[in-house]
């Protein structure tokens, strides 16, 4: 499957535009993540914008969250590395994050999430005024969208061979350079 077809068939599924943002959110930070580690920069990316294909269609029920996605993106004989990352960035699935996709998929999840919230907080709302120094400041900032934020899965980078600092400048990079995508 190629980019523009995946971008289709995640449109169809979801109409919440902030879930369509935080698929290209996560797409972008999968293919910064791919490049750094000479990785598949296509497969990367689709996993990361494909990732929530399934949303609207389990509201918020973690057990099937990831399992739906992956009969949907089976059906549309994606490859399979792009299902098994997918099923396996949710723990209550108990599914082995075994290969690098699967443990970045994992963290960049959270990623996006963090840059956004430290988007938001700031008075003009836009990516280009924040640096990773303040994402660092807000991710140690407890009090900051605490419930929201989950820190052990963004710290999980580790596990792909990136200090957090690293993960941060390059998750908040790859987000600046899709700002105009992101804001629409």
């Amino acid at each position: 499957m190629n980019r523009k077809t995946a971008f289709e068939e995640l449109s169809v599924r979801l109409e919440n535009k902030s879930l369509i943002q935080n698929s290209l959110a996560v797409e972008a930070i999968m293919r910064k993540l791919a490049v750094y580690l000479q990785e598949d920069i296509e497969l990367w990316g689709l996993a990361g914008l494909l990732h929530n294909i399934d949303q609207e269609k389990v509201d918020g029920d973690l057990q099937r969250k990831g399992l739906v996605g992956a009969e949907i993106l089976e059906g549309l004989n994606v490859n399979p590395t792009i299902i098994y990352a997918i099923k396996a960035h949710n723990p209550k699935l108990g599914i082995q994050r075994r290969r690098r996709i699967d443990k970045a998929l994992f963290c960049a999840i959270p990623l996006a999430d963090l840059l956004k919230a430290c988007m938001l907080s700031l008075p003009e709302k836009k990516l280009d005024e924040m640096d990773p120094q303040y994402v660092t400041d807000m991710f140690y900032d407890y009090s900051f969208k605490s419930q929201e934020i989950d820190r052990e899965k963004i710290s999980s980078c580790e596990d792909i061979g990136l200090s957090l600092g690293a993960f941060i400048e390059m998750g908040l990079s790859a987000l600046q350079e899709i700002s105009d995508e992101l804001t629409k």
